[in-house]
């Protein structure tokens, strides 16, 4: 139908949400359409206009076709509003009476609900629109409790309670529970994964796949229909990559391979969807096809954790995160800086934060060339002697983890103790403290500020043992480490160059020691915690001479005999000289 601007629009407005759907009505968009067109023309109404809204639920008013039309109706353009019933219009019906009883009215637009015999121009139709509205809304919260029900069951049963893919899969045609990968945009996951194990922060990614021109997500999802979400993106900007969507990706444990459930919850039905914390997350391991592996992920979680800038060399160093006072725990920073003349950088050392604060301890500098020398000496070492000696490598690793967890254990369990003990006496301490207060012993103020802090003292204690517990369930459940590791080794081999990629890798922490000097020596010890398996010290192997060497061995005996019998011919020639004098 044509719209004739010299009139008044009719709006007919149509809405068909997926719940809809399910209630096996003819209540398709396209028949909705027809339906109002026929009523319009039958009872002369023309200037009809649509306004719809196709896959929207009722329970709010944000919708794009409801929100044209009020943007209509407030710029005077539509004096009659018809939908087929009032459901149509919406289920909640505070919101819907605004509308139907307030709103209209006070703009002078009439409105019609066919089928529930709604007309503003006849007050007798409307006197039963509340209760109608009631029992919308009725419906709804009934259609909220079985559709949570539901989705609170199919979370249980280990299913994906989203609709949609995460970006870098695909739904399985033949099981829509089901994820495949997208080769494509998995390429592009990985790529980004790399970029953040070799110390590229999000931001930095962001730029990197502008400059690449790799299609954000919401383009890519928009172009392949791999995606039932709308997208707001700009479609005119394809690699519209951010840092917020970068660490999305980074943070997703879909990638390894599992299902995630239940990250968002709603209090009620017209509250706002709330995150929910991590730890009432629902995650089932192993459900469809990883992307990348747990170590590749982990490695990322710890990047993100790392504050890195580029300085006035204009790079980041990687080893920024690793080194550790052995003194005060701290984070050991990095100085770095450019020669004027040169532009070169002249200066690279870390030190620690403590000290170079004044607050004590002492300077632990020690430069980043040294350390990366030692680093991949070390990496190659033990590399080889794992590659080389994998079944003796695995048995000492396995010894080395028990004896060294076993240590941390008896110690968690130590503190443990004394952490529950200190609960108890709190608890006491509070119960005389209410004691006191009710008898009048202790003033208001007083009363107030002394139990609040015990009793954020005793929140920390909770925390404090539930984290040690949870610690001590990890060293009893853990499994050897060392295969990994060998594994790790197979794949960088014996390295000739270390590499950011390598650091992550193969690096846990690296602790620093206070210098000592020793013959006069400045000299620092440093110990490597490797990922995987810890603190490990190569075995000093006796290698076997070669040919070489022995046949140089056996002429230095036979000299050393010639020499001998020389010696023993010169003594007995001295000797008998004196004997004949």
């Amino acid at each position: 139908m044509n719209l004739n601007t010299g009139q008044l629009i009719t709006a007919l407005y149509e809405r068909l949400s997926r719940d809809d759907e399910l209630e096996g009505e003819s209540n398709s968009i396209t028949n909705q359409k027809s339906y109002l067109e026929g009523y319009a023309a039958e009872h002369g109404f023309i200037n009809c206009q649509h306004y719809t809204d196709d896959g929207y639920s009722g329970k709010d008013f944000n919708r794009p076709g409801w929100q044209q039309l009020i943007a209509d109706i407030e710029a005077g353009k539509v004096g009659t509003v018809i939908a087929k019933d009032l459901r149509r219009v919406g289920r909640g019906y505070v919101e819907t009476g605004y509308y139907t009883q307030i709103y209209f009215r006070n703009r002078s637009v009439r409105f019609i609900a066919v089928g529930s015999g709604v007309d503003t121009i006849n007050p007798v139709s409307s006197e039963f629109a509340p209760f109608m509205n009631v029992l919308n809304e009725m419906y709804l919260r009934d259609q909220s409790r079985k559709m949570k029900a539901t989705y609170q069951l199919k979370g249980k049963n280990g299913l994906p309670t989203n609709n949609l893919c995460v970006y870098g899969y695909r739904k399985d045609p033949e099981d829509k529970n089901h994820w495949l990968i997208d080769d494509e945009a998995a390429d592009v996951v990985r790529h980004i994964f790399q970029l953040a194990i070799a110390c590229h922060g999000p931001v930095e990614i962001a730029h990197i796949l502008q400059a690449e021109q790799v299609q954000c997500p919401a383009y890519y999802n928009a172009v392949h229909e791999n995606c039932l979400a709308r997208s707001s993106s700009d479609m005119t900007k394809p690699y519209a990559w951010n840092y917020v969507t970068v660490t999305n990706i980074l943070r997703r444990p879909e990638y390894t391979g599992c299902t995630v459930n239940f990250r968002s919850k709603k209090r009620d039905l017209k509250a706002k969807r709330m995150k929910t914390p991590e730890e009432d997350w629902q995650i089932i391991p192993g459900t469809h096809d990883a992307i990348i592996s747990p170590e590749q992920w982990a490695m990322a979680q710890y990047a993100l954790t790392v504050r890195r800038r580029t300085d006035s060399t204009g790079i980041s160093n990687p080893l920024t995160g690793k080194l550790y006072c052995a003194e005060c725990g701290a984070l050991l920073n990095n100085h770095r800086w450019k020669a004027k003349k040169t532009g070169r950088a002249s200066g690279d050392y870390f030190e620690c934060p403590t000290y170079s604060h004044g607050n004590g301890c002492c300077c632990h500098a020690v430069s980043n060339e040294a350390i990366r020398e030692m680093l991949l000496q070390a990496i190659r070492d033990v590399s080889r002697y794992a590659i080389d000696n994998e079944a003796v490598f695995a048995e000492k690793v396995h010894e080395a983890t028990t004896i060294q967890q076993h240590q941390q254990a008896k110690q968690i369990q130590r503190e443990t103790e004394q952490a529950k003990k200190r609960i108890a006496d709190l608890d006491t301490i509070l119960k005389k403290l209410f004691e006191s207060y009710a008898l009048g012993k202790l003033p208001e103020e007083r009363f107030h500020a002394l139990s609040a802090s015990y009793e954020q003292e005793q929140k920390e204690l909770h925390a404090s043992v539930d984290e040690h517990e949870r610690q001590l369930t990890a060293y009893h459940t853990a499994t050897d480490q060392a295969e990994r590791f060998i594994a790790l080794a197979h794949r960088y081999q014996v390295p000739d160059e270390l590499t950011p990629q390598m650091i992550n890798a193969f690096v846990e922490k690296i602790i620093v020691h206070k210098p000592e000097k020793i013959n006069s020596q400045r000299t620092v010890q440093i110990d490597i915690q490797f990922r995987f398996i810890g603190s490990f010290t190569v075995p000093q192997i006796e290698a076997l001479p070669t040919a070489e060497q022995l046949r140089e061995e056996e002429r230095k005996t036979k000299e050393r005999e010639r020499n001998h019998a020389n010696y023993i011919r010169r003594k007995e020639k001295q000797l008998a000289l004196r004997q004949t004098a």
